[in-house]
């Protein structure tokens, strides 16, 4: 998360969780997971520490961009507002990309799991951001290359961001349909989060479900969705959080009997195993 963005995002985090706790008192359900003291602390702790690495990473993410449009030939009008638009656009496309890739390789989804590791879905599972926000860098880095000024970006993104936290709750149903079908929403997303089929790694989309239903990779919301990971965490700790799916990609790695399993692991689907053939009775 962008430091420009900070303010804005902790006012509006802050008014929505009250108004969602008071949802949950007043207008209670039993299909609700709720708040956990815990598990609200749990999510604090490490949005608090994703906000330590940005403090020493947001300097070198702007320099990056930066230089990338520097060297770039092409400049963007940024008077003109159809490349604003044009801009929010592609820049949502280009977090489909990254938000996808960091659900199909396993490595970057040792980083991204981070969000998925509560059980509840609420406006708080929304700051369980990542301690490793450099790996976004290759998905975004064709907006300053076509010549978007980087102020631009961090504009975009940061509205981005803000839209995307409201989609963390349980307590708004679906929507007018033309809004479910081109926008995600509350329903979408808890699609996202959910750790089951037909649910699981589905609706990856920002601000827009459009690019899911292009790409095969949507599913409506219909039935009651079980949240977390395949294998849960189980644990409060930030740390242990955070390393939880490093130290499980770390055993499968000292386990493999190739370069090539390892690179299986590294680089397929957080589910890949390798296929071995059964060895003989008698043999090792």
């Amino acid at each position: 998360m962008n430091w420009s963005t900070l303010g804005l995002t902790v006012l509006v985090f802050t008014v929505l969780v009250c108004l969602e706790l008071l949802a949950h008192k007043f207008l209670p359900s039993d299909e609700d997971t709720g708040y956990d003291l815990r598990d609200t602390a749990s999510s604090l702790g490490l949005a608090m520490g994703n906000q330590v690495v940005n403090f020493f990473w947001q300097g070198t993410n702007v320099a990056i961009i930066a230089a990338l449009y520097a060297i770039s030939p092409l400049r963007v009008d940024a008077s003109d507002w159809r490349m604003w638009v044009l801009l929010f656009v592609l820049d949502d496309l280009c977090y489909y990309a990254f938000h996808r890739s960091h659900h199909r390789v396993r490595v970057l989804w040792a980083v991204h799991s981070v969000h998925h590791s509560s059980e509840r879905f609420n406006f708080t599972v929304a700051v369980r951001n990542s301690w490793a926000p450099m790996t976004s860098i290759p998905f975004f880095a064709a907006e300053p290359l076509l010549g978007f000024p980087p102020y631009m970006l961090l504009v975009v993104q940061a509205v981005g961001l803000v839209y995307q936290l409201v989609l963390h709750t349980e307590k708004v149903g679906k929507l007018w349909a033309p809004i479910e079908w081109v926008f995600c929403t509350p329903s979408h997303h808890r699609v996202h989060h959910a750790s089951h089929y037909p649910y699981l790694d589905r609706n990856y989309g920002g601000v827009f479900i459009v690019w899911d239903r292009m790409f095969g990779s949507f599913e409506p919301e219909g039935g009651r969705i079980a949240y977390g990971m395949t294998t849960n965490v189980k644990s409060y700790n930030p740390l242990r959080v955070v390393t939880f799916e490093w130290l499980r990609l770390g055993r499968d790695l000292r386990g493999a009997r190739s370069p090539r399993e390892a690179g299986g692991y590294l680089f397929r689907g957080p589910g890949w195993q390798p296929r071995r053939e059964e060895q003989p009775e008698g043999q090792p």
